[in-house]
């Protein structure tokens, strides 16, 4: 088993992403697959479009924000997730002008 607490983690930059600060709570380095972070997002804070080759979780905690894809939109709240495959192209936005807080698990495959 692997422990975080609420304050721990390592500090990381996200490629593509801006107005968010995030912690690695756990790295695949312990786990062998799995990534989980938490982004904390200010309002004008998001994520360009991009795909990535390992699957992803985004379940947001706090705030609201807009993950998209090539032809879909999702608009998700708190206590919503969204589930993005290996390869699939997403951005994100964050809405009504308020920061927004995205628990990410993200699994190499």
């Amino acid at each position: 088993m692997i422990s975080v607490k609420d304050a721990e983690g390592t500090p990381y930059d996200a490629a593509k992403h801006s107005g968010v600060y995030g912690l690695q709570k756990i790295t695949e380095a312990q786990s062998k697959r799995t990534t989980v972070c938490y982004s904390y997002f200010q309002p004008d804070g998001g994520a360009e479009m991009c795909p990535s080759p390992k699957e992803r979780v985004y379940y947001v905690v706090k705030g609201s924000v807009t993950v998209s894809g090539k032809d879909e939109k999702h608009v998700l709240n708190e206590g919503d997730c969204v589930y993005i495959a290996p390869g699939e192209e997403r951005d994100m936005v964050i809405n009504n002008g308020k920061p927004a807080e995205v628990l990410v698990l993200i699994v190499s495959v």
